[in-house]
């Protein structure tokens, strides 16, 4: 079976979702599809995150990740309070801990002030109470435009609004371009042709690019993240939430302790390499997976560099009182028995050949096609924005009237 369409998006995550919905924006009367290979929207990294709506005050300034997030942010909290999700900006204190910290700490404050984020808040280990009694620090920044959200219940909303026809259980398996010029995309049960896609992947993102014939330089690596929560008699512990300084040059902000929006407190994640994309268990294997982050020299290079904090990252993923112990130094009230096993998750790094992760946004153009090879945190919270220059983006390489519903496809 042939279904014809303007515009195809693989993948129903929240950069999925928004991008049909900013589509449908911009262009009404479009035919927009969207293939999902799970049986419901959200379940990789978008419904597993922690999530948070980043303020945007760890990113480089003029990066992208930094000049969307700010504005994102605000879109986002918009787009939640009008169609009444629930959310609330309850802001969050970064912690040092020890004196030796308190130069990043400053470092860091800086880079917020120059990123324009509203009303942060250089404190002292006195002020520190005032905002978590039970957090204890040197010295801390308070960021009071952080948030949570259930960005789950976004992206159904988002895929309700754009009016896209949602294919579930349709894994794509080819990509090709026909001989009229348009694209052919193949999943197991049906063939749908577009006059454009963009595909918003995730932890497949690099597979497709290569599918359509592209030669992307980044290949996507899995790290997996695991959560503890707290029992319901210590969440008073936590009033905000709880983030160390993030480390300096490992990819990742630290266990950190953050409220959800249905009144739980989680602690995590740690980030340990994965043996499988989509594996959320600790022993989790899959070997095409694991075959070719282990063949990708990036990888090789990547633990070369940061092979000591990737071992005590290990440690600690298999280790409740390594855990632990990273959480007491932030919130020294915490007791072991205070931590129950929760969820994961699986992030999508994406190296080069070379071993450095790729620390922004990164797309590939390619035939009719758009990839969004590279969506780190904050896409979650930039969703909409980002959405908006994926759009932008498609639409200055390609020309709609000439889509497939136009010519009669």
């Amino acid at each position: 079976m042939r279904v014809g369409a303007d515009v195809t998006i693989i993948g129903a995550g929240i950069v999925g979702a928004a991008v049909a919905y900013r589509l449908r924006e911009k262009w009404p009367d479009a035919k927009i599809i969207v293939l999902e290979k799970e049986a419901a929207p959200a379940q990789h990294q978008t419904g597993r995150n922690s999530g948070v709506i980043h303020s945007g005050i760890y990113y480089k300034p003029g990066s992208l990740k930094a000049v969307l997030c700010r504005t994102g942010r605000e879109m986002l909290y918009d787009f939640a309070q009008s169609e009444e999700i629930p959310h609330e900006r309850c802001g969050k204190i970064i912690l040092a801990v020890e004196e030796e910290e308190l130069p990043r700490l400053q470092n860091l404050y800086a880079r917020g002030q120059e990123n324009q984020i509203p009303g942060l808040q250089l404190l002292n280990s006195s002020d520190i109470p005032a905002y978590e009694p039970h957090a204890r620090g040197v010295g801390a920044i308070y960021v009071p435009v952080t948030g949570i959200i259930d960005y789950g219940a976004v992206t159904q909303r988002l895929l309700a609004r754009s009016q896209a026809e949602v294919h579930y259980r349709q894994p794509v398996i080819g990509i090709t371009e026909s001989p009229n010029g348009y694209l052919e995309v193949q999943t197991p049960t049906e063939r749908f042709r577009t006059g454009y896609l963009i595909a918003c992947a995730g932890l497949q993102a690099d597979r497709l690019a290569r599918m359509q014939g592209l030669r992307p330089a980044l290949q996507v690596v899995p790290f997996r993240g695991d959560y503890y929560e707290l029992i319901p008699e210590a969440r008073h512990k936590v009033r905000h939430l709880i983030y160390p300084l993030p480390h300096p040059t490992y990819p990742v902000l630290g266990v950190h302790l953050t409220r959800m929006v249905d009144g739980r407190v989680e602690a995590g994640p740690n980030a340990v390499f994965a043996w499988a994309r989509e594996g959320y268990s600790r022993t989790a294997f899959h070997l095409r997976d694991a075959w070719e982050a282990l063949t990708f020299p990036g990888t090789w290079a990547f633990f070369r560099k940061h092979w000591r904090i990737g071992l005590e990252e290990y440690r600690r993923a298999f280790s409740k009182r390594l855990f632990y112990a990273s959480l007491r130094r932030l919130v020294p009230a915490l007791e072991i028995r205070d931590l129950i096993p929760a969820r994961s998750g699986v992030r999508a790094l994406a190296l080069t050949p070379e071993g450095t992760f790729w620390d922004d946004f990164h797309f590939e153009v390619g035939p009719r096609s758009l990839h969004v090879l590279n969506a780190p945190s904050p896409a979650a919270t930039a969703a909409l924005a980002l959405a908006e220059t994926i759009v932008q983006k498609a639409l200055s390489t390609w020309n709609p009237s000439t889509s497939a519903l136009t010519t009669g496809l």
